[in-house]
């Protein structure tokens, strides 16, 4: 039997051989054997660091490409082409197996990037700007034990975390997906999106095959849910009565829902449901249950038990708005319950099966207090990290007695509750959805301090927008105001001209109202030697400062908002402004700069007529005179 020398470090050549020589003799020497096995009992290996094992002779690690070839080949000991050489670029070490590699693309995924359906998208090939390429997101430590009056970069803006989120969901919501099957539009609906994760669909809890779209409104621009029950006729105008209901049913914890219609555009007769639509939304069934989540995984399938509770206040809440209302969800599984944020969740398809069995003359009772127990059951599920927890007698009972290794009492007990609940007209039960409540108020108020505290935090995140608004607003006046080429002298000449109504031009023999108007302004107010001559060059004091050494430009953020905080603010302090050409100084407050950039802009909406604040009739044009 062959054996494999010992891994040495690259040393001198004498000292190499004289630990191969050593490595060889210990087996003679120390290995023992057992006469009735004939078994050979390893040597006990000494952890005595050795003389001989010095650093001095091992290279250091220079990543590839750092140094020449030359010296990469001397450290590692093979060619830089070595096509075994895992470290190497540029080796063909894959080519030794030339199958092809099909991963499962799943074209419905939020995740491109790791679901694989980057083929169904336009300009795969082409480099995507990432979502963290604002220069205001916070790098590196943070500088902590600062003045009152010191504010780093990132203070003014959203933090890194929430932006992050906003932006991704505001990508997913903006998805479209080219060349495909679907119909073009719906009803008025359109740029339709699959969102369901199944390429397959069999027959769901409704009774006929379900698929939801993300599609586009071309009534308000909002985008919407649509789930489509395929090969459904209705009948009853009874299910009409209940989706009404259902409209005008309104929950926080609940997705709302805004329209059904019938449709042919599929090629059969489909009901379309519209609701509200949740971007990057998963069930709560893929969040918790589904064995490929790397949560799960991580975390060993144990939920926390306040994550536990907070859902069922939450799905109690939803339930508190439905029974008071009349009507029952009837559905109250992990797979039809969105989880849109963290320890955040809805109740969906609420409704659906009214319409799709209005003929159903089950009590309403009983459908609540079905309600309950499928609320008991979820809650069940939940603590044991098993979706099939109640779905036999036996599971059942082993499922409830498996609750106190890793959760208390009271959430046992509050499961047990509801699992009680009667579904039968024969055994008459007085627990209903408002005892229940009643009875997990304590959870129910430390959900509510939960919720108090995250309105604070977005609060407080939102203050930080506020005066991020008011900054571009002003903005947009100086960007309006400053050197406007229409205002110059010979400008100012034509426009008093064709104001006159001077020969050849279009308005020859009548008078121009807006050319007056314009022309009311006169050449000076904005030519470089008039009254507001300083607003470009406190244009220049913010935004072009250069370096007095080499004249580099300076690319300050912190003094940038400064000036533009005080000169919102209106301040008195003065500033010093200097001609380009350096033979003429202003010293001037940000008051008297506020003052000016207030008259020039009047002017200019004066000058730009009634209904002309902004260039156009969109919504913003009304409230660009209101700045």
């Amino acid at each position: 039997m062959a054996v494999a020398a010992p891994f040495t470090p690259k040393a001198s050549k004498a000292s190499k051989v004289d630990l191969m020589s050593k490595a060889d003799r210990v087996p003679e020497r120390l290995a023992k054997s057992d006469p009735t096995s004939g078994m050979v009992t390893p040597p006990s290996i000494s952890r005595n660091r050795s003389s001989e094992w010095t650093s001095n002779g091992i290279p250091e690690f220079v990543p590839q490409g750092f140094h020449q070839e030359q010296q990469l080949s001397e450290m590692s000991g093979m060619s830089v082409s070595d096509p075994f050489n895992p470290y190497d670029g540029n080796s063909s070490y894959s080519e030794i197996d030339s199958t092809p590699s099909h991963p499962h693309v799943n074209p419905y995924a939020h995740d491109t990037a790791t679901s694989g359906a980057a083929p169904f998208f336009q300009q795969t090939n082409a480099f995507a700007q990432p979502l963290q390429y604002h220069l205001y997101a916070p790098i590196g430590p943070q500088r902590d034990n600062l003045l009152t009056y010191q504010k780093t970069a990132h203070d003014f803006f959203l933090s890194e975390s929430l932006r992050q989120d906003l932006q991704r969901k505001a990508e997913a919501t903006l998805q479209v997906l080219p060349n495909s099957n679907l119909p073009a539009s719906i009803e008025h609906f359109h740029s339709l999106v699959p969102l369901d994760l199944s390429h397959s669909k069999a027959i769901t809890p409704f009774g006929y095959k379900s698929w939801v779209y993300k599609a586009m409104s071309s009534k308000d621009g909002h985008h919407y849910a649509l789930r489509r029950l395929e090969d459904f006729r209705l009948t009853s105008e009874k299910g009409i009565e209940y989706a009404r209901a259902w409209k005008s049913l309104t929950s926080g914890s609940t997705v709302t829902l805004h329209d059904y219609f019938t449709t042919r555009v599929f090629g059969d007769s489909s009901m379309i449901f519209v609701t509200d639509y949740c971007p990057l939304a998963k069930t709560l069934h893929e969040h918790h249950f589904s064995h490929t989540s790397f949560a799960r995984s991580r975390n060993a399938g144990v939920i926390p038990e306040q994550s536990i509770w907070s859902y069922i206040v939450q799905l109690t809440s939803a339930l508190k708005t439905i029974h008071t209302s009349g009507l029952a969800a009837r559905l109250i599984t992990p797979s039809k319950i969105l989880v849109t944020d963290k320890n955040r969740i809805r109740l969906n398809v609420c409704g659906i099966l009214d319409v799709v069995q209005a003929g159903d003359a089950t009590p309403l009772h009983e459908h609540q207090q079905t309600d309950l127990y499928q609320l008991g059951c979820l809650g069940l599920s939940l603590a044991t990290n098993n979706p099939n927890a109640a779905s036999t007698s036996e599971n059942l009972a082993k499922s409830v007695e498996a609750i106190p290794r890793s959760y208390s009492d009271r959430l046992r007990n509050t499961i047990i509750t509801l699992l009680n609940t009667c579904t039968s007209a024969a055994d008459p039960c007085t627990t209903d959805i408002i005892t229940f409540a009643s009875s997990i108020s304590d959870a129910v108020l430390s959900s509510l301090d939960a919720n108090l505290l995250a309105f604070d935090a977005t609060t407080s995140e939102l203050s930080r927008e506020l005066e991020n608004g008011r900054l571009v607003r002003l903005l947009a006046k100086l960007g309006c105001v400053n050197e406007r080429p229409e205002y110059n002298a010979d400008a100012m000449a034509s426009a008093r001209a064709t104001a006159a109504g001077a020969p050849g031009g279009p308005f020859a023999g009548q008078h121009n109202p807006t050319a007056a108007a314009a022309a009311a302004v006169t050449s000076n107010s904005w030519s470089e030697t008039g009254e507001r001559y300083y607003l470009k060059l406190f244009r220049d004091y913010v935004f072009h400062q250069v370096s007095p050494e080499d004249g580099r430009p300076v690319v300050d953020l912190g003094h940038i908002l400064a000036c533009l905080n005080k000169l919102d603010a209106g301040s008195d302090e003065k500033v010093t402004l200097m001609t380009r050409d350096e033979q003429n100084v202003f010293v001037v407050s940000f008051r008297e700069v506020k003052r000016g950039l207030e008259s020039a802009f009047g002017d200019l909406l004066r000058s730009a007529g009634p209904g002309a604040s902004s260039g156009g009739s969109g919504p913003g044009a009304q409230s660009m005179g209101r700045m």
